[in-house]
């Protein structure tokens, strides 16, 4: 067993049931000479249902179980008796999952509330039995309708956290350490780049109560955009945030660059990213004095608010506290658009790359036996 139990990426073989046959059953009594028809109708084969089940927070529980399959329907019979309904097969998937075409990078849907049902194919219906064909002028029809075939998909699922603030900065500019000091998440912290290999969440306290989520997001470099250093797997999860943190930390050569470079590779993987709120926290301060801070604010990016803070001290946690909250009730009115992204069709070359760096690569080959019903009854 790896490390890491945090999977965000599967892919996964769905197939819905097919539907049952109708009957072609005539009419069988020894006091009724002339029954006629009374085949039943077949019943409808199962969905693919996905639901949103916030007591999950990985995709870990769907990453050996390769292959979704629904029941199929049975046949109707005499009496014009219908066919049992294939039984449904219902994925249960964390708030935040996107799921896409494995073919194409073809996006499907995005299930982001607890409780929230998509059906990601549907059974196929069932026959009418022959009892629905009887006419004045034929009176025996020795035909039904066949069910509906099933269908088949082959898709990827993509977590994408959710959550109020995410952290955004280089490898070791304090990230781990600032989700450690203000809440009860317990990352892992150490001295060389690219500690964090997978994000963590942590709810931070406010005054009176009140408290919002924050995701630590592993270190960005430049080029991560185009896949350098962890690229592409974790950028998408700070497309869920309401609000971004930058972290700088103080001892940084040119703090502006370092924010802008930060800036410009969210720009180039998703712009819809610079409509978010943004603060700029300015970390290890413990070895500044406030006549250095005073030097140091005003090359600082402008237009964005900014707090000095030392995680290690616990200088100025609190401000940095009141600032995340009023920035996220400023804008709360935006906050549930701020969420929401406008999911694209993801390049093909970039998600086979990811399929291959997470081992879902391999191809699905499934075969199937006819049930064999006798079509006569």
């Amino acid at each position: 067993m790896a490390e890491s139990n945090f999977v965000d990426y599967v892919k996964i073989y769905c197939r819905s049931g097919k539907g049952g046959r109708g009957s072609t059953h005539m009419r069988r009594e020894k006091y009724v000479p002339n029954g006629g028809p009374d085949g039943g109708d077949g019943g409808r084969g199962g969905h693919v249902i996905l639901r949103g089940n916030r007591n999950y927070w990985t995709l870990l529980h769907l990453k050996f179980e390769r292959h979704v399959m629904a029941g199929h329907g049975e046949s109707g019979s005499r009496n014009r008796s219908f066919g049992k309904d294939g039984s449904d097969r219902i994925i249960e998937v964390p708030c935040g999952t996107v799921v896409y075409r494995a073919e194409t990078g073809e996006y499907i849907c995005d299930v982001t509330e607890h409780g929230q049902e998509i059906v990601l194919l549907k059974g196929g219906r069932g026959g009418l039995g022959n009892w629905h064909f009887r006419t004045a002028t034929r009176q025996a029809p020795r035909f039904a309708q066949p069910g509906e075939p099933m269908q088949e998909m082959t898709v990827i699922m993509e977590l994408k956290l959710l959550a109020d603030v995410g952290l955004v900065g280089f490898p070791n500019a304090g990230k781990s350490t600032l989700l450690s000091a203000v809440s009860a998440a317990r990352p892992k912290i150490a001295d060389y780049p690219f500690t964090t290999l997978e994000p963590n969440l942590g709810i931070v306290s406010c005054r009176d109560g009140k408290s919002f989520v924050m995701a630590d997001i592993p270190g960005i470099i430049e080029g991560a955009s185009e896949g350098r250093g962890l690229g592409l797997r974790f950028l998408r999860h700070i497309e869920r945030n309401s609000l971004l943190l930058f972290i700088v930390p103080a001892d940084s050569d040119d703090i502006r660059k370092e924010y802008g470079i930060l800036l410009n590779e969210l720009r180039t993987f998703n712009p819809e990213m610079l409509d978010k709120q943004r603060v700029l926290a300015v970390t290890k301060c413990d070895m500044l004095d406030r006549e250095l801070m005073d030097e140091i604010e005003p090359t600082l990016p402008e237009g964005i608010s900014h707090v000095f803070i030392s995680s290690v001290t616990g200088s100025g946690i609190s401000a940095l506290k009141d600032v995340l909250w009023e920035e996220l009730n400023r804008e709360s009115h935006k906050t549930a658009a701020a969420g929401r992204i406008v999911h694209r069709s993801k390049d093909v070359g970039h998600l086979h790359e990811e399929l291959k760096a997470q081992g879902e690569d391999e191809e699905f080959t499934c075969e199937y036996e006819e049930d064999g019903d006798d079509l006569t009854d």
